[in-house]
């Protein structure tokens, strides 16, 4: 009934629960132990606390100094960041792929420094026809081309003191919780790194100066006067072997065709003679090997849909460079591996497209002004030529390794002392830092919920160990067969009515059948129980054929079928007495039955 249904349905909502238990029991634990450590900080928290303040200023303050030290100097192998480069080790890209790069950009041009070198000349000669390469000459152009150097070195300094900006942003995101502190915290760094970075600049420009106040022609790398003339021109740029630069994925965008994606990605290898691409990194199926004599980069604008940076490399004769392309189209996902990429290719000896500069406006009485050169003057333009390329190649290399070292005196190793020992001094000469400790209405709100997230896992774990503790796991009672619950069940409180027994319909003299007899007859009662049929015993018109699933037993009379099961049960016995022959069934109804 309905107490053993309640009893089935709770037996099997506590065994699901059971069952379910042990996950749920997992997942509150990791997630309590997740919280464990942020809840320790707020145990015993009381916000006015004054001790409590000055304990968090300086532990804060603290960790700040040591993960800008870390960020800087690079951090012990259990603490490396392995998603994303550090402050440090941007700033050391900075110092060997951006600046070598941005100093090769103000690379002269070639004709444009040999019509200078012309005019040098023939200034300094005056009215005279000078027979010896003047000295004079080589001065000015070399001071031109070392006044050029100021503006790379300057960009260099913006690039350092942009990423350290940047990793002071990210160091106070600690602060978070005090957002007056933060706040003061970055105007402090910040104004101490700009007034650096002021000094640096003023540095590098005395550097300049310095390099313009007086040209050293007896350096041991400058080739001299005698060295310098065409006939003792020597390539030395291949002497060093055809040694591997660098490799890396590049799409190649030439020769693809613009349906299939417009890209493809290869394995590119780069030596100082030349590019080679492969299908993988295995380096076993070479597409093609392109020799980098007298190529040039340039710089390609991205499409409207593209989300990778491009460049390419040309030949400067305007000769076919792959194929029948005139241009090798080379793509990167980033644009510091496109800035990388030009920083090795410069390593190999491809410099950077120069900007034509636009003299076609009195071009031809620029031309007339020169007049026609003779053999003299050309060969003393060559030989200043000479020496300008030695002694920029000199200036260059000192260049590259002076302003790093100065940006690093200046700036970086200031600024990591400054945190370290002058910050806390500057915190609390601001005064007020009870004003500063103050909690910004997020951080409190957070904690309140952080709080009560704990408190909720915890109890529902003690729910959980309840449960466990106080329910067993019970079998389910089997489910009741389909064909049981069709079998009528007998009543043996009373006696059932015996079967109606049917008659054929009499018929009327006149032929037609007479009237159906009442329903209210009197129907023949047993008043023992019927023995079962025998083999030989005459139908009339009843099914014998009972299965001895409906039998009933003997001392009682079968129950009178409902109307609804009528179609599913046999036909009912015929009462019988025990050794006598059935009752006859009457021909003829009679008129009226007894009451």
């Amino acid at each position: 009934g309905t107490p053993f249904l309640q009893k089935s349905l709770n037996q099997q909502l506590t065994n699901h629960i059971r069952d379910t238990l042990p996950a749920l029991r997992n997942k509150l634990q990791s997630q309590l132990l997740c919280l464990e450590k942020e809840v320790s900080e707020y145990k015993n928290f009381s916000p006015d606390d004054p001790g409590r303040k000055t304990k968090a200023l300086l532990t804060i303050l603290q960790d700040i100094s040591k993960d800008f030290e870390k960020a800087i100097t690079g951090a012990d192998s259990s603490e490396v960041n392995t998603k994303e480069l550090s402050g440090g080790a941007k700033i050391n890209r900075i110092f060997n792929e951006r600046f070598p790069f941005e100093l090769v950009k103000i690379e002269f041009d070639e004709k444009e420094l040999r019509k200078e070198i012309t005019y040098a000349i023939k200034n300094t000669h005056g009215i005279r026809s000078g027979l010896f390469t003047p000295d004079i000459a080589f001065e000015a152009i070399v001071k031109k081309q070392v006044s050029k150097l100021t503006e790379p070195s300057l960009k260099c300094v913006d690039l350092v003191i942009m990423e350290l900006t940047t990793l002071i942003h990210k160091l106070t995101e600690k602060m978070a919780r005090y957002p007056r502190l933060r706040e003061e915290t970055e105007r402090i760094l910040n104004t101490h790194l700009r007034e650096k970075e002021q000094m640096c600049k003023d540095q590098l420009c005395i550097y300049t100066d310095i390099q313009l106040s007086y040209i050293n022609t007896n350096h041991e790398d400058f080739i001299g006067f005698a060295n310098a003339q065409p006939s003792a021109k020597i390539e030395n740029q291949r002497k060093v072997g055809n040694q591997v630069i660098r490799k890396g994925y590049m799409g190649l965008h030439s020769g693809i065709s613009i349906m299939k994606g417009g890209s493809k990605d290869f394995w590119f290898v780069l030596t100082t003679e030349s590019l080679s691409w492969f299908k993988d990194d295995e380096e076993k199926d070479k597409k093609y090997m392109l020799p980098l004599d007298n190529l040039k980069i340039r710089d390609l604008e991205s499409g409207l849909f593209s989300k990778r940076h491009s460049f390419a490399l040309f030949n400067a004769d305007y000769r076919n460079v792959y194929k029948e392309f005139k241009q090798l189209e080379l793509s990167c996902d980033t644009l510091e591996d496109v800035d990388s990429w030009k920083a090795s290719f410069l390593r190999a000896g491809v410099y950077p497209e120069k900007q034509k500069v636009d003299v076609e406006e009195n071009g031809g009485e620029k031309r007339d002004e020169i007049g026609s050169i003779d053999p003299i003057l050309e060969r003393q333009v060559e030989t200043i030529r000479n020496l300008v390329d030695s002694y920029m190649k000199i200036i260059n290399k000192t260049t590259r390794d002076l302003v790093p070292k100065i940006i690093m005196h200046l700036i970086i190793n200031n600024a990591r002392e400054f945190v370290k020992n002058e910050v806390i001094a500057h915190i609390y000469s601001y005064g007020d830092t009870n004003s500063l400790m103050e909690e910004s209405a997020d951080e409190a709100l957070k904690r309140e919920e952080t709080l009560r997230l704990y408190n909720s896992t915890k109890e529902a774990l003690r729910i959980i160990a309840d449960v466990s503790r106080d329910t067993i796991s019970e079998s389910i009672p089997p489910p009741v067969r389909q064909y049981e619950s069709t079998l009528p069940t007998p009543s043996y409180n009373q006696r059932p009515a015996s079967p109606k027994i049917p008659r054929h319909a009499p018929q009327a003299p006149n032929g037609r059948p007479a009237p159906p007899a009442p329903t209210s007859a009197p129907v023949y009662q047993p008043s023992q129980p019927t023995p079962p049929p025998s083999q030989n015993q005459p139908s009339v018109g009843f099914n014998f054929n009972i299965t001895p699933t409906n039998v009933v037993p003997p001392s009682r009379p079968a129950p009178v079928p409902n109307a609804s099961q009528s179609a599913t049960l046999p036909n009912p016995l015929i009462p019988q007495r025990l050794g006598q022959a059935p009752p006859a069934i009457p021909k003829r109804p009679t008129s009226q039955f007894p009451n």
